[in-house]
């Protein structure tokens, strides 16, 4: 486990900066898809400045665990919009 959550730390702090789509699970089968930016990189936690409908952003702040366990997706956007997830 402990090479797999490197791998996905890596990962993230590889890529600040770059736009980023978040599907996060919000329960019962539901889910919700944001388009953001990483902003942050911190030893436990990652910061994602996400826009919303109002083309506003809200800063949200993800474990590395997230990831691990499914509770969120991370698709790395690239110029021509072709990604690929962690």
């Amino acid at each position: 486990m402990a090479n797999k959550l490197d791998d996905i730390k890596y990962s993230i702090q590889e890529n600040l900066g770059r736009k980023v789509i978040v599907t996060a699970n919000v329960g019962r089968k539901k889910t919700k898809k944001r388009e953001g930016v990483i902003t942050q990189s911190y030893p436990a936690v990652f910061v994602v400045a996400l826009k919303d409908a109002k083309e506003q952003f809200d800063c949200v702040s993800y474990s590395y665990i997230d990831i691990l366990t499914d509770s969120i997706e991370i698709e790395f956007l690239t110029p021509v919009e072709t990604g690929s997830e962690v």
